[in-house]
């Protein structure tokens, strides 16, 4: 029998993907589903002193704050998650320009850092007005400002426009004083080392417009299921040629996911010694075929290959 290894979180700075989950005598069920976000909490906190934050200049927007005199965007509307080549993805406001978190200020509870000329540098985003669009709602939030306006928070994090960018989809903010960063849907910093390449976390999900939510890795290829896999024995019947077109996929470090419970996800060690991850006890691969990040040219291949959703369940 294939030996399955039941591994433990530990610290985050050091864990190996540590799964608990438990792939029992109960047999291949499919997940009953992942635990539920908690929600975003928000408080409201004063502005401090801005301190360093980077180059100056006159603020976007005509309309001035509630009760101060910040100037801020005026492209209220539904957020966007945009695709960038070199940061991988980041939120852009309905007018499409790039959004950023500040280091300085805090998520929890939420505080912006970023006052007077700092705000006319880096004017901050309203929650009036503003919807989550391509953003998990659950992310999204807002915090009441010193100045009286309310802003708009992703993870916790208030989120600002920078003044130098001109146009949309431009980046010049990425890195200003090494305290600015383009904020990712999940609120980290786009382009952060060791979030996986382009910026993406180990494993995440991703809205794929025909199959919902899937799961990808830190690369932005789509994971798969075999449906001639077994859950209990875990078993992966792939082997041989099928490797060269169905690679497995490598466990991951838990502090570097994102939307999928750790709980779920364990290792698969293969017969040949390599561990594989695997989530609800079904292995994981990502398909030679796909060529780009978020391509999903393995659905459905051969009536017995499938993406797969955060509970483990095959995306159909």
């Amino acid at each position: 029998m294939t030996n399955l290894r039941n591994l433990t979180l530990a610290a985050a700075a050091t864990a190996l993907l540590l799964g608990a989950t438990a792939c029992g005598p109960q047999g291949p069920a499919e997940g009953d589903g992942s635990a539920p976000r908690p929600a975003v909490k928000n408080s409201a906190g004063a502005a401090a002193p801005a301190g360093s934050y980077g180059s100056g200049g006159d603020a976007y927007g005509s309309g001035p704050a509630a009760n101060g005199g910040t100037s801020a965007s005026t492209a209220t509307g539904p957020l966007a998650v945009r695709d960038d080549a070199r940061l991988g993805q980041v939120v852009v406001d309905a007018a499409g320009f790039t959004l950023y978190r500040f280091d300085k200020d805090t998520a929890s509870p939420s505080s912006s850092a970023c006052a007077g000329d700092c705000a006319k540098a880096w004017p901050p985003v309203p929650a009036a007005g503003t919807q989550p669009g391509g953003v998990d709602a659950s992310r999204t939030g807002s915090v009441r400002r010193a100045d009286g306006l309310t802003q708009l928070t992703v993870a916790g994090w208030p989120v600002y426009r920078f003044a130098k960018d001109t146009a949309p989809g431009q980046t010049n903010g990425q890195g200003v004083g090494g305290t600015w960063f383009a904020v990712t849907p999940e609120g980290r910093k786009a382009g952060a080392p060791g979030a996986g390449t382009g910026g993406l976390p180990a494993l995440s999900l991703r809205d794929d417009d025909r199959l919902g939510k899937i799961i990808r890795d830190g690369k932005g290829r789509t994971l798969y299921r075999f449906t001639k896999d077994t859950a209990w024995p875990m078993k992966s019947n792939c082997v041989g040629a099928c490797l060269d077109k169905w690679r497995p996929a490598k466990p991951v470090d838990l502090a570097k996911t994102d939307g999928i419970d750790p709980k779920k996800l364990s290792v698969y060690t293969r017969p040949d010694g390599t561990e594989q991850l695997a989530i609800d006890c079904w292995p994981l691969y990502w398909f030679t075929g796909d060529t780009t990040p978020g391509d999903t040219n393995g659905q459905g291949v051969g009536g017995t290959w499938f993406a797969v959703t955060a509970q483990g369940k095959l995306a159909k």
